[in-house]
């Protein structure tokens, strides 16, 4: 279980919640978590539980179906959800999609969309990569031709989040591709939408929960009330969303960071060699030792991103360098922990398995860590 009683982040509501985030995990997740990653997907039911919780889409204004709470609530969740160990994609519709819809959608988009995304009736995705563009969003090909009062999208993504489970995909697409990034719109593309279709659930190294698609658009024809936000500042609307995203990794990152050290030490502390404890070998204490003065290093700075976002001051460059420290550290904490645990770190039926796994595409999604170097030198 997380220590929280030195955070300087959150207050008693925040803490409330994060007891009844447990509850529901332990009730409805938990017990489902292997089949979850056998299967390559968190069901359906499972969403609408969180939603039935009041967990998803916590910030949404009560006037759009939500309850209107700060993001430390979502941190509160993300935190829980990573130190659990589950990849499942309640955090994407939490941090990233909700926000998109509230503050760029119209009043009928807000109303269409916001209230099934509280509740866990509609689940939604962003579709940004594709096989050719990944952190170089500029680069995308998918193109929204307008056709009288319509837009024609043909194109594909990859590697999109929540990509089998999703009822709305919001698809970034050149409107107008003569205008390079100032031709870029976002676009909502129901899933009952004609050429409109799923490839495979991408079989990945980790995040086994996380479903993770490819999506085809051939020919789809949607409405130009689609576009969400303005026409053609698709690029600018994603830039302004990257503190929030990248805050969020940096949460869950450091949540799992903490489990990986958390796990180490249950161990060595259990598993003997040579008539002692594993522990009990200063290599073992000293390289512990070590993690653990930079997680407390990590939650301090962590306390203070937060606190700035919710503040509305963290800035790009300041989440990017959260982004990059906190998976960073998420990849040294897992590394080890797994070399503490030595040949039982392999065997997948040991938690710290799951964690090395998962932790690997922390320093990808996003935007790349070397991404992130390059956005923390413009600011320098």
């Amino acid at each position: 279980m997380l220590a929280t009683s030195y955070r300087t982040a959150y207050n008693e509501d925040h803490e409330a919640f994060r007891d009844t985030v447990r509850k529901v995990f332990a009730e409805h997740l938990t017990p489902h978590m292997e089949e979850h990653e056998a299967n390559g997907i968190v069901p359906r039911d499972v969403w609408k539980k969180m939603g039935d919780a009041g967990m998803l889409c916590m910030t949404v204004k009560e006037e759009n179906g939500g309850l209107g709470l700060d993001f430390g609530f979502n941190c509160v969740l993300t935190e829980e959800l990573s130190y659990l160990g589950s990849s499942a994609g309640f955090t994407l519709q939490n941090d990233i999609t909700a926000n998109y819809f509230e503050r760029l959608g119209n009043d009928e988009q807000r109303a269409k969309y916001l209230p099934g995304m509280v509740s866990g009736d509609i689940i939604t995705a962003i579709a940004m990569t594709e096989p050719g563009a990944g952190s170089d969003l500029q680069g995308i090909r998918t193109t929204a031709k307008k056709d009288g009062n319509h837009l024609v999208i043909n194109g594909s993504k990859t590697y999109i989040t929540n990509g089998q489970n999703a009822d709305c995909v919001i698809v970034v697409a050149k409107t107008d591709p003569e205008l390079g990034s100032k031709g870029i719109s976002l676009v909502l593309v129901d899933a009952d939408t004609p050429g409109f279709e799923r490839g495979r659930n991408l079989d990945k190294i980790g995040q086994h929960a996380a479903d993770t698609s490819e999506l085809f658009f051939n020919d789809c024809r949607v409405p130009m009330t689609n576009i969400l936000g303005a026409e053609g500042m698709g690029f600018v609307h994603l830039m302004e969303e990257l503190p929030q995203e990248r805050l969020g990794i940096a949460v869950g990152a450091q949540a799992a960071a903490q489990r990986a050290f958390d796990e180490a030490v249950t161990f060595t502390k259990d598993r003997k060699a040579f008539g002692k404890t594993v522990f009990e070998f200063q290599n073992t204490k000293f390289t512990l030792a070590d993690l653990k003065a930079k997680l407390q290093v990590g939650w301090a700075h962590l306390d203070w991103a937060i606190k700035k976002h919710l503040a509305g001051e963290l800035t790009t460059a300041e989440a990017s360098a959260a982004k990059l420290w906190h998976t960073d550290l998420q990849w040294e904490l897992c590394d080890a922990s797994l070399q503490l645990h030595g040949g039982a770190g392999y065997m997948n039926e040991y938690a710290i398995a799951r964690l090395w796994r998962d932790a690997r595409v922390t320093r990808i999604f996003g935007g790349t860590n070397e991404i992130m170097k390059e956005v923390i030198s413009r600011s320098i």
